[in-house]
C-alpha cells in the first residue's frame, strides 16, 4: 500500500518524472517501511528484554562451560541495541566481571553485526530467509571467534587491572508489571529511535541517490560476480566507516539492486557495524593492540568467509 501511495504523490501528486522522479520514491517509502519496522520490532524485542538484566546475564554466564559461554553471550548480543563503540561499555563489564576473554569477545563480535536493527531492517528488505541465514553466519562468527581468542591466552593483553568481585553477582530476574514492562519497551524503543532517524534518512538519502543516478553496469563492474576480490575489497571499503545498521543498511538494498552480489553488500555492512576505527580507539584503552589486531583479523577473516559463502549458495 506505502509503495502505491508514495509512487501516486511522486509521479501524479508532485508531477516529477525520470531519474529525480525514481530516487525520491525510493526515499519516501524506504523511510516509512524502515520507521515502522524499527518501532514495531525494537519494541517487541524491548519488552521480551525487560524480564531480564545484564547482571543477571553476567552472573549466569560466570563458571559455565566455553560454549555454553560462548553461545549465550553471542544470543545475549541479538539483544543488546549496540553498535561497535556502544556496546565496549558493556564489553568492559564482562571484562570486571572476570568472565572469560573469548566469552566477551564473542558479544562484542555480536551485539553490532545481530542486533534488532539489524535483523528488522534485513527482515524487511531482504525476507525471513536471508534473515535467517544472516543471523546464524552471524552467530557462528560470534562463537567461533570469541572461542579462538580465548584459546590464544591474551588475558596478559588485557591493560585494566581487573580486581575480583566482593561478592557474588546477584542472577535475579526483573520483576515487573506488564504495564510497567509496556512503558519501559516503548520509553527504550523511542530513545532508540531518536538516536536513529537520522541515520536512516542519511541513509536513505545516499541509497536514493544511487538507485536514481548511478549505473547498474559501474557497480556491477567492480562488486558483481565477474570480480572474484569483490568481498575483500568490501571489507577493506567498509572497516574505515563508522555507522550503525540503520545506516547501512539502505545502502545494502540499493547495491544489491545494482548488481553487487548479496554476500559482497552483506560482508560490507558487516565490516562498518562490527569493525570501525572508532571502535580500535577505544578499545586502545581496554586491551593491546595486539589483540586488536588479533580481533580485528578473525572477525575480518570471517566476515570474507560469509560473503564467499552467501554468494555461493544464493
Amino acid at each position: 500500500m506505502w509503495y502505491e501511495l508514495s509512487k501516486e504523490f511522486i509521479y501524479s501528486f508532485v508531477g516529477i518524472e525520470g531519474k529525480l522522479a525514481d530516487a525520491a520514491h525510493f526515499f519516501i517509502y524506504d523511510t516509512i517501511k524502515i520507521w515502522f519496522l524499527l518501532l514495531t520490532i525494537i519494541f517487541a524485542v524491548s519488552f521480551l528484554r525487560t524480564w531480564v538484566n545484564t547482571e543477571y546475564v553476567r552472573a549466569h554466564l560466570q563458571g559455565k562451560s566455553a560454549l555454553y559461554g560462548h553461545v549465550g553471550a553471542s544470543l545475549f548480543g541479538i539483544v543488546t541495541p549496540f553498535c561497535s563503540c556502544s556496546a565496549i561499555p558493556l564489553f568492559l563489564g564482562f571484562i570486571q566481571a572476570r568472565i572469560p576473554i573469548g566469552v566477551t569477545f564473542s558479544y562484542l563480535i555480536s551485539a553490532p553485526m545481530n542486533n534488532e536493527i539489524a535483523i528488522a531492517m534485513l527482515f524487511g528488505l531482504f525476507g525471513w530467509k536471508i534473515t535467517a541465514i544472516y543471523i546464524g553466519f552471524g552467530l557462528m562468527v560470534a562463537v567461533i571467534g570469541g572461542y579462538f581468542i580465548g584459546k590464544m591466552g591474551v588475558e596478559k593483553e588485557i591493560l585494566l587491572d581487573v580486581k575480583p568481585t566482593s561478592s557474588e553477582l546477584k542472577a535475579e530476574l526483573v520483576k515487573l508489571t506488564l504495564k510497567d514492562r509496556a512503558k519501559e519497551a516503548w520509553n527504550n524503543t523511542f530513545d532508540i529511535f531518536k538516536k536513529i532517524y537520522l541515520y536512516v534518512l542519511l541513509g536513505v538519502g545516499v541509497g536514493a541517490w544511487i538507485h536514481g543516478y548511478i549505473p547498474t553496469d559501474f557497480i556491477a563492474r567492480y562488486t558483481g560476480e565477474g570480480n572474484p576480490l569483490a568481498v575483500i575489497i568490501a571489507v577493506i571499503m567498509g572497516i574505515p566507516m563508522y555507522s550503525n545498521a540503520a545506516g547501512v543498511m539502505p545502502l545494502v538494498e540499493v547495491l544489491t539492486s545494482k548488481g553487487m552480489l548479496l554476500g559482497t553488500a552483506l560482508s560490507f555492512m558487516m565490516a562498518v557495524t562490527a569493525l570501525s576505527l572508532p571502535e580500535a580507539l577505544i578499545l586502545k584503552k581496554i586491551i593491546s593492540l595486539k589483540l586488536i589486531g588479533i580481533f580485528f583479523a578473525i572477525v575480518g577473516s570471517g566476515i570474507i568467509a560469509i560473503g564467499y559463502i552467501f554468494n555461493t549458495i544464493l
